[in-house]
């Protein structure tokens, strides 16, 4: 799978190949550069790969060479960790380095657009799972209609945000990888920081109460609105969870202090 493109792009491989449900990676060296070879064998992962190439390197990995399923990027060599800081008293910078990427990516503007979902779609297991279960699921479906409904500040969405999806850099900074091919509300792709980095620290007395803060004033947002999005967020990650036939207490445990914030 990666020798043709080895030949090609004159790649050395670099470390050992990384396998999942979605794509083949393998570290390589191109022209001495650390570089991630990415060979996508789902539709998903092609559509991100095209969202990375239009980004440009603004916010996210630059991008050394591109050719249908493969995608050749600069390979995050620093050291820091989101997920590390998090968990070690520095949720609060983490937070805020993850909304400093988020706008970058917001912001790109002025070219024509890849392909691009719109959320509606993304919410329909959503429905599914809200018939099945109800519960905070079924008022968790009223209110992601209410947003779906009157969409605010519509951007290019990265669509699976959160702390191991954005990676140190080095000399880059912090930037963004492994993007949805999606469109809609800004204020979507702030959700998913509540659910990560795992359920240590989601889930801590006050946390989320504390990072709504955080991220509301590092993003410019509205908190009552994001607290919405954490809602529905959580709510469909539970959704793909329970239909996976996996139990989803994190996300569910999300949802519900976030409708708990609601009701305050």
């Amino acid at each position: 799978m990666f020798d043709e493109y080895l030949v090609r792009w004159n790649l050395i491989p670099d470390g050992d190949p990384i396998i999942t449900h979605s794509s083949r990676l393998l570290p390589v060296l191109y022209k001495g550069i650390p570089a991630m070879l990415k060979v996508a064998i789902e539709a998903e992962e092609r559509w991100g790969s095209l969202l990375m190439v239009w980004w440009n390197g603004e916010g996210a990995a630059p991008i050394l060479a591109h050719e249908g399923d493969a995608l050749l990027m600069e390979r995050a060599v620093g050291t820091a960790s989101l997920s590390e800081m998090a968990h070690s008293g520095h949720d609060d910078e983490a937070s805020r380095i993850i909304c400093a990427v988020a706008a970058k990516l917001h912001a790109v503007k002025g070219k024509p657009l890849p392909e691009l979902l719109p959320l509606t779609g993304w919410f329909k297991e959503l429905e599914l799972a809200a018939a099945r279960n109800g519960g905070i699921l079924s008022q968790a479906l009223a209110v992601t209609k209410e947003l779906l409904a009157d969409p605010q500040d519509v951007v290019v969405l990265h669509g699976d945000i959160h702390h191991g999806n954005i990676l140190d850099f080095g000399a880059h900074g912090w930037l963004a990888i492994d993007p949805k091919r999606l469109i809609g509300e800004r204020a979507f792709d702030f959700a998913n920081i509540f659910c990560n980095p795992d359920m240590e620290v989601a889930i801590q007395p006050g946390r989320l109460a504390r990072q709504v803060n955080i991220v509301a004033a590092a993003a410019n947002l509205e908190r009552k609105r994001l607290l919405k999005w954490i809602l529905a967020y959580a709510s469909l990650s539970a959704a793909w969870t329970l239909k996976e036939g996996k139990p989803a207490n994190l996300a569910l445990s999300v949802a519900k202090l976030a409708a708990f914030e609601l009701e305050k």
